[in-house]
């Protein structure tokens, strides 16, 4: 299940046409937990060096939706927060999410990412969020 559980996702992902713009990889997908990771390039960074924040958001938002969807299915991001630890200087950013808690029609998810740098990695950021199922219409 676990194995056509990411494949799925790996489809949706594909389907992101932002995501594919950024390099998105979704690395790990089962019940209330995701990773996703971006190997960094060089327009993924800002004028200081280090990956853009905006980049390291995008990947909490959307492991944390993956997290949350493992529980709701069709899912978006209500709400997120995001702090910032430290600069992200590395080769590649992973990020860790999952359900801390869940009803029938929102989760709540936390993700710590992590930047890799000479194959260690460092937590750069945390957030927290609630995702929402998506109702058909």
């Amino acid at each position: 299940m676990t194995g056509d559980m990411l494949a799925r996702g790996r489809a949706v992902l594909e389907a992101q046409a932002f995501s594919r713009l950024i390099g998105a990889k979704l690395v790990a997908w089962s019940p209330d937990l995701a990773e996703l990771a971006i190997d960094l390039q060089p327009h993924h960074l800002q004028q200081h060096g280090v990956a853009h924040g905006g980049v390291v958001s995008y990947l909490a938002d959307n492991a944390l939706t993956y997290a949350g969807g493992s529980r709701l299915g069709d899912s978006m991001t209500l709400e997120f927060k995001i702090n910032y630890l430290r600069p992200a200087r590395g080769e590649r950013l992973v990020a860790r999410a999952r359900v801390t808690g869940s009803g029938k029609t929102q989760a709540v998810c936390q993700c710590d990412i992590f930047i890799v740098a000479g194959g260690a990695e460092k937590l750069c950021a945390v957030a927290q969020g609630t995702i929402w199922k998506v109702e058909p219409p």
